[in-house]
Parts: structure tokens; C-alpha cells; sequence
């Protein structure tokens, strides 16, 4: 069974919806990531998870091409970003996923790889929800917000909290047991930004869990001289096999959850 959208003609892609299969869109970024990862970090992990997670499910999922690009300006310091202005992210993913909805699919999964997409991604996701006037799902999620990642990420990783940030042990693990052929460990360091805990950040832990739920995003070459925040020294392949394992069957598990999701009837109280 076809699994990729892009593939399939289009009368599959019209018995696709009607198996009420999700829609999973995979969104992510150009950055530089440290002197030892390329700039696709975000793009490569996004789409890799996402494909083998959909082709594992064929019958449960569909997955849809990917939004490459996305809200990353406060890197532009350093060469290889290629950002797009807020606005014209959140509507892209926006008319993405309402073109996915008129296709007939009524559960749609944004699957984001950058942390600055986030709060775009879930502005996407809410205004699909209201164009389409309730009649569609839409959510958002990060791979490495997956309970699986969070729960065996925890038991995986040998860096304290604050070394799963950016271009960390996490992320160059993932690119290690990718493309380990395109990552220099010889420029890996571990360098950690001089924030006070409400606005330290950790990918596994989850963003500060030491302080509070505060939110500062100051340009990047001010955070770190290296572009690394976190401890990429301790990467390895054999470590980004389980995170690419555990987000995986992460991501099976919540597409599965989503898709006995309910679509829950509105009630107009004007009447």
C-alpha cells in the first residue's frame, strides 16, 4: 500500500481520505547547527521520523510533503539559514493543511523538527481548525515531545539537564545514525547558555522544568560563539538508533491515539 501522498494518483489519494487515514505533515527549517552538523539537521530528522513512522502504518496514515522551510531569523547571523517571515509561515501550513482537509482527511498532523516553528505551528494548526468550522482536526507536535522520546530519551541520554538543546547530544545522535558520513565529532563541543533556569531549555526534559514557564528567544549568536546549546560531545550513532527507534514508534503511537480522536459536534448557544 502507498503510504506517500506525493505518489499516489489521485483516486488513491481520494480512497485514502475515505479510510479516514491522518495526514501527517512533517515541517522543519535550514540552520546551521555547530561547526560539525550540516544545516538540514531539522529537515532530515523531521522528514526521516515521519517517513518511516507512516510506511511502518500504511493503512492508518498518509504522509504529506513536507514544509521545508520555516521561522528561524534570529540565526541569520551565522551563513546557511533560510528563513520565511512568521506570517507567511503560519499561513502556509495553514493552506497546506486546509488543501489536505478538502481533500476529505479529517485528522491532520503537523510534525514539526524546529523549535522556533512551534508556536507557529500550533497557530497553523488552530486556524485550520476554524476555517474548516470544526469539521477537521489539526494538531501539532515536536519529535522530540513524543512520549516515547521523552519517556526512553530520559534513560538513553549521558548529558545532564541542558545538553539536549540544539545541535546536542540528541540531535547529533539522530544525525549520526542517519548520514553519519556528513558529521565532524571533531568540532563537537559542549557549550550551554549563561540563562538563569526559567529560561534554560532542555528538548528532552521539556523547557525549563527547573523554573518557569517563561519563554525568551534572543538571536543565537548571543545564546552560544559555537551554535551548539548542549552537550554534543556525547552523541553517538548507537544512541541516535534508540531516539530514531523511540520516536518512531513514539510517533505511531500518537497518530493512532489521534486517529480514535473524536470530532466533536459544535453547539451554536446564539440560537
Amino acid at each position: 500500500m502507498k503510504h506517500r501522498f506525493a505518489e499516489m494518483i489521485w483516486y488513491e489519494i481520494k480512497e485514502a481520505a475515505k479510510d479516514e487515514r491522518v495526514a501527517v505533515l512533517p515541517v522543519a527549517t535550514y540552520e546551521d547547527h555547530g561547526p560539525h552538523l550540516p544545516v538540514d539537521v531539522d529537515v532530515l530528522l523531521a522528514n526521516e521520523i515521519c517517513e518511516r513512522a507512516v510506511a511502518q502504518i500504511p493503512s492508518e496514515a498518509i504522509l504529506i510533503p513536507p514544509v521545508n522551510h520555516g521561522y528561524s531569523p534570529h540565526h541569520m547571523d551565522v551563513p546557511g539559514t533560510i528563513p520565511i517571515t512568521w506570517d507567511t509561515f503560519i499561513r502556509y501550513v495553514k493552506d497546506v493543511c486546509v488543501s489536505v482537509a478538502h481533500q476529505g482527511f479529517t485528522r491532520i498532523l503537523i510534525v514539526n523538527g524546529h523549535g522556533s516553528n512551534t508556536s507557529p505551528c500550533d497557530m497553523a494548526a488552530r486556524l485550520t481548525i476554524i476555517e474548516t468550522e470544526g469539521r477537521v482536526l489539526c494538531a501539532s507536535v515536536n519529535h522530540w515531545a513524543l512520549r516515547k522520546v521523552r519517556v526512553d530519551g530520559g534513560e538513553i541520554r549521558d548529558s545532564d539537564y541542558g545538553g539536549t538543546s540544539h545541535a546536542c547530544e540528541y540531535e547529533t545522535s539522530l544525525y549520526l545514525a542517519l548520514k553519519p558520513e556528513l558529521v565532524d565529532m571533531n568540532k563537537a563541543v559542549d557549550e550551554r547558555a549563561p540563562l538563569p533556569p526559567s529560561f534554560q531549555t532542555d528538548l528532552l526534559a521539556g523547557t525549563h522544568p527547573q523554573g518557569s514557564a517563561a519563554n525568551l528567544n534572543i538571536y543565537w549568536s548571543a545564546r552560544t560563539t559555537s551554535g551548539i546549546m548542549g552537550d554534543a560531545t556525547k552523541a553517538t550513532q548507537a544512541k541516535g538508533e534508540q531516539f530514531l527507534a523511540a520516536a518512531v514508534d513514539g510517533l505511531i503511537e500518537l497518530i493512532r491515539e489521534y486517529r480514535q480522536t473524536p470530532i466533536l459536534p459544535r453547539r451554536n448557544q446564539h440560537q
